[in-house]
């Protein structure tokens, strides 16, 4: 999503996100996954962090770790929440010229066998639905002009398998 505003502007909402903010979009379904981790024997939403707007790597963000926290620029978290592989939320800010900047999320998820691989194609649609909201509802706490997206990046398999043109398939000398 592309905004008219400074990094700065839109790092502060992005460094509260978690603990008593929330996650700006769907807080009662963030309560649920939390409450489905604790039943499945996991920590669950801690609902907490150390402070409401610094963050430092190794802090608890509910069931996040900080993983990376380059302010203004980036805030990487890692789940801690049970899952049948591992989970990262990607969260940057890139300079997009004109007194305005991006505002990417991306989600990763590295899954563990047939489960893994289950899990993430059926919680997929809605996992696009949340993160969406929540770039839109982190933009209205900006109180900046929207000029672009969200937009989805999702790499279409046929794309992701596609050997590069001239190339034939075949073994490797």
């Amino acid at each position: 999503m592309r905004l008219l505003a400074s990094a700065a502007e839109v790092w502060r909402p992005v460094s509260r996100i978690g603990g008593a903010t929330g996650w700006y979009f769907g807080d009662s379904l963030w309560r649920l996954r939390g409450l489905m981790d604790r039943l499945a024997g996991g920590i669950g939403l801690r609902r907490g962090r150390r402070h409401p707007n610094d963050l430092r790597v190794g802090d608890a963000l509910d069931f996040w770790r900080v993983l990376e926290v380059q302010p203004q620029q980036r805030l990487m978290l890692l789940a801690e929440m049970k899952l049948p592989g591992e989970a990262l939320f990607d969260i940057r800010i890139t300079p997009a010229g004109e007194g305005a900047v991006w505002l990417h999320f991306l989600s990763r998820f590295m899954p563990r066998g047939i489960v893994g691989i289950l899990y993430w194609f059926a919680l997929y649609p809605f996992h696009q639905w949340v993160f969406s909201g929540m770039l839109k509802s982190i933009a209205a706490a900006v109180g900046r002009p929207v000029t672009s997206g969200p937009q989805r990046f999702t790499p279409k398999l046929q794309a992701a398998c596609r050997l590069p043109s001239g190339k034939a398939p075949g073994p490797r000398p």
